[in-house]
């Protein structure tokens, strides 16, 4: 009889490439990244950064990343994941979900929304503590 661990919870979800990201690094800009791949974490992060390298106003930052969360939420699920469980940094294509969740959480604080920015950091605590180190002050 083989034991199975009732206590190991998920396991770690690992999702696909994201064609957008490829469209990034080979300079595509992130406005025209979001109109080819609208459904693209990456792109959203992408826009939500250099919004706020650029200035812009905090809400706009906030809307930016948090219509990238919701892309990944969705990318999320249609690759098995279940609400919880680890999303682990080192798998490269996960950093679009992380880095939207990890902006979310900073422009929540941004713009006084406290229980926004606490359940946005927990969970990116909880979903890769590589991700939480490496993007949260």
């Amino acid at each position: 009889m083989s034991h199975i661990d009732l206590m190991a919870g998920p396991p770690p979800t690992h999702l696909p490439e994201d064609p957008a990201a490829a469209d990034l690094a080979a300079g595509t800009s992130p406005v025209d990244a979001v109109r080819s791949h609208p459904d693209s974490p990456f792109a959203w992060a992408a826009l939500a950064e250099q919004a706020l390298e650029q200035g812009a106003d905090d809400v706009t930052v906030y809307a930016y990343s948090r219509v990238g969360y919701h892309r990944s939420l969705d990318m999320l699920r249609r690759n098995g994941w279940k609400g919880h469980g680890p999303v682990p940094w080192e798998h490269a294509p996960n950093r679009g979900f992380l880095r939207a969740l990890a902006l979310l959480a900073k422009s929540a604080r941004a713009i006084g929304e406290q229980a926004e920015w606490d359940r946005c950091s927990e969970f990116l605590r909880d979903s890769s503590p590589t991700a939480y180190d490496e993007l949260l002050d």
